[in-house]
């Protein structure tokens, strides 16, 4: 299960079971994983790291290349079949296991997790355009509580992807995703936020890079 087709084979899987939760068709190229966690190299060491929806790990691939000795990386994963693959990746792949002891699999969802303050860098995966607005709303409150002052987040949306949804969708649907445009207007507005577009993925995506407010 560590070869990558098995990944994507996985990913697709789950995809058609749970398109809501899974968002996506592909699991994240590695030019969007490069760009979602560019902000890493800003930030001194030690990092405390949370990914929200790691999936089948192409971003924490990424984010694991890039840590250091101290640093410590939590996994927050609602999906179980991804979940038992993140632990088996951690257990087999030559990519994962050097970092096992620093990296936690946790099958929870991230607004459910306990504490706040906890983290230097979020990096989401998870496909907010696919939620009922008041979950995306508990999503950003929890990026913000999890988060240290000063702290940093990234996150993405496929290139116009409300805008193609509404043309095809019903009136309850439109409606659902113009309030998950006023939960993360409204989010951005009141962050120090900047987004690069990522062309190099499938589909294109956006990557909005997020400087909570009392950093540098």
């Amino acid at each position: 299960m560590s070869s990558p087709l098995a990944h994507h084979r996985k990913f697709l899987a789950e995809f058609r079971r749970n398109f809501h939760t899974t968002g996506a068709i592909l699991p994240s190229g590695r030019y969007l994983a490069r760009a979602l966690t560019r902000q890493l190299a800003d930030l001194p060491a030690p990092r405390r790291i949370l990914e929200a929806g790691p999936g089948t790990g192409p971003v924490t691939a990424e984010l694991l290349r890039q840590l250091g000795p101290e640093d410590r990386v939590d996994l927050v994963e609602w999906n179980p079949a991804f979940v038992e693959l993140l632990q088996e990746r951690f257990a087999r792949d030559p990519r994962f296991v050097p970092h096992a002891a620093r990296c936690r699999v946790i099958h929870e969802r991230v607004e459910a997790l306990d504490g706040g303050g906890q983290y230097d860098l979020i990096v989401s995966g998870l496909p907010l355009n696919n939620f009922a607005v008041p979950v995306v709303a508990e999503i950003l409150q929890a990026f913000r509580r999890l988060l240290r002052p000063g702290g940093r987040l990234s996150f993405f949306e496929y290139a116009a992807i409300r805008r193609a949804k509404a043309l095809v969708s019903g009136s309850e649907q439109r409606a659902r995703l113009q309030g998950v445009a006023r939960e993360l207007d409204g989010f951005l507005a009141a962050t120090a936020a900047r987004r690069e577009l990522v062309w190099r993925n499938v589909p294109p995506a956006w990557v909005h890079h997020v400087l909570l407010p009392g950093g540098a």
